[in-house]
């Protein structure tokens, strides 16, 4: 089976119920490096590797939403950019009237089969 293959077969795995236990009993979050590691082991290649594959896969999202495009993927989730209008803000500690500037800010829905899998 080929690695792309494997890998999309892997990040389908996160989005259902999957045989892995990546988050232990004890609440602590999946980071970065567990991800990669998670990767490692499935897909037979070296942490290097694994890890450039988490990267790239980070980097592609944060492009495509930069370019205020969506990254839609079936059956885990949408991200796209939400534009959040200019305001005025308080600061709590002066009471002091602040400009917030419009911005864009990304935005998660998630897939019917991640809900599925988190219920």
């Amino acid at each position: 089976m080929g690695f792309i293959k494997k890998f999309r077969r892997t990040i389908m795995s996160l989005a259902l119920p999957a045989r892995h236990t990546c988050v232990s009993s004890a609440k602590t979050p999946m980071k970065k490096a567990d991800l990669a590691a998670m990767l490692q082991d499935e897909l037979d290649i070296t942490k290097a590797q694994a890890e450039r594959v988490v990267q790239m896969f980070w980097d592609a999202i944060a492009d495509t939403l930069s370019k205020g495009e969506t990254v839609d993927i079936a059956g885990f989730g949408k991200f796209t950019v939400n534009q959040r209008a200019a305001r005025t803000a308080r600061n709590p500690r002066t009471g002091e009237a602040v400009q917030v500037p419009a911005m864009n800010v990304p935005k998660f829905k998630p897939g019917k089969a991640l809900k599925d899998a988190v219920k």
